[in-house]
Formats: structure tokens, sequence, C-alpha cells
């Protein structure tokens, strides 16, 4: 029996290469290559900037000027500090032109009071919150603006007049939607509006005295804005 085994062994250790060789090399699977991820785009506010902007406004009630829309356009700077992390805080300056309009109000004794506003200015703080690309914000602040007044008399002619109060400055306040499309760049759109002193009039033809009249205006805009961004453009993050 001993040596039936050892004959079986020898013969196996006889063959053993000559079958492996006949199987031929072994073959090995490639790996997967790994899912690909998208990166992922942190968006940084901070950083000064500055603007263009066109819209429209509209004056409120009891108004010397007439509430029908006037095309407006000007231009806006500032800085925004974001933090937080979704968090925006802000400054900007903003002023805008507006197309002529001198209207005015026909009092009963014949008398006609005018006024023209030629533009609309102010300087605001602003609190927003951002997710991802988009930026909600309110602002509020100083506004001011630059307007001319006039009263004629029954007669047509130039005629002296008084006021009280300060019509040309007050505050504004508003709300509005800006949106990074590029590196650098965002677009806005927003309300904002603007409530000044009242025109009080003290003095002038009989029918204008002790009469009063608000100064405001509400107001939409669409602007663009360049960003230099201290903290840089949009960057993507892996």
């Amino acid at each position: 029996m001993k040596k039936v085994l050892l004959s079986a062994a020898a013969i196996c250790a006889l063959t053993a290469p000559a079958f492996a060789a006949d199987l031929g090399p072994r073959t090995y699977a490639k790996a997967p290559p790994p899912a690909y991820t998208a990166p992922e785009v942190v968006y940084n506010w901070t950083g000064f900037y500055i603007g263009g902007n066109v819209g429209g406004a509209f004056a409120g009630s009891n108004n010397i000027q007439s509430d029908a829309g006037r095309f407006m356009g000007g231009v806006q700077g500032g800085f925004d500090y974001q933090f937080a992390p979704n968090w925006v805080v802000g400054v900007e300056a903003q002023y805008s032109w507006m197309a002529s309009n001198n209207t005015g109000v026909l009092f009963s004794g014949g008398s006609t009071a005018t006024e023209n506003t030629r533009g609309l200015g102010s300087v605001t703080g602003r609190l927003g919150y951002t997710w991802g690309p988009a930026l909600l914000y309110a602002k509020g602040g100083y506004a001011f603006r630059d307007s001319s007044l006039g009263v004629l008399d029954a007669t047509g002619a130039a005629a002296g007049y008084s006021t009280s109060g300060s019509r040309n400055d007050g505050y504004t306040v508003g709300a509005g939607l800006e949106y990074m499309f590029a590196p650098s760049w965002s677009a806005k759109v927003e309300y904002q509006y603007y409530k000044f002193g009242d025109t009080n009039f003290t003095g002038g033809p009989a029918d204008v005295v002790g009469t009063s009249f608000r100064n405001d205006d509400h107001t939409v805009k669409a602007g663009i804005n360049y960003r230099f961004g201290w903290g840089g453009p949009a960057v993507a993050k892996y």
C-alpha cells in the first residue's frame, strides 16, 4: 500500500506543472473607476461692489407731483460682509436720475404750485439671508432728493412763497432679491420707498397759505453689480 501511495504522489508531482501550463495565465478584473461627485459651489458675498440700475417711480397720494409713473436710472455702490455663515450685512449708497415731470396742483383761487424731482438718493444699511447664489435682503436709512418748487398766482405770474419742514430730506426702506449669476457678477430687483418732510405753505397767495402736501415716492428697480470680493468669487468646494 505504501508503495502505491508513493507512486501516486510522484506521478502528481510530475504532472502538476504541465497541467498548470495548460490552464493559461490567470485573469484579473479591473476595479471600476470611482463615481464622479460634482464639487459644491460656495458663494461669497464679502467685498465691495459697484453697479447701475433702471426702473420707475410713482408719487404717493396728496403729492404736488402727479402720481403717473416716471422713468429713473442711476448708480449704486457698497460693501457687504457675509457671516454666520448665511447672513450678509452691508452698507450701500445709491442715486437715481428721474425723467422730468413738472406737474402741479391748481388751488381754488386760481394759484398753482408746481414741483419737479430730478433725482433720488439714499445711504442705507442692509441685512440679508443667502442660500446658494441668492440673497434676500431688507434695507433702510437716510434719503435725499433734488427737487424744485414754484408757485404761480391767478394771473400766471411767479409768486413769492414760504414753506416749513425739510421737504428734501427723509428716510427710505425697502427690500430686494439679488442673484450671483457669474463669478463677480450679480443682478437684483428691489422695491424702495422714499419719505421726505411734508411741504407746508406758510406764505404766498391767500389760497395757497395753510395747505400741506406729502412728499413720498414708491420705486421699483432692476440692477446689476460687479463685485470685487475680498473673500473671492464663487469657488468650488470638494
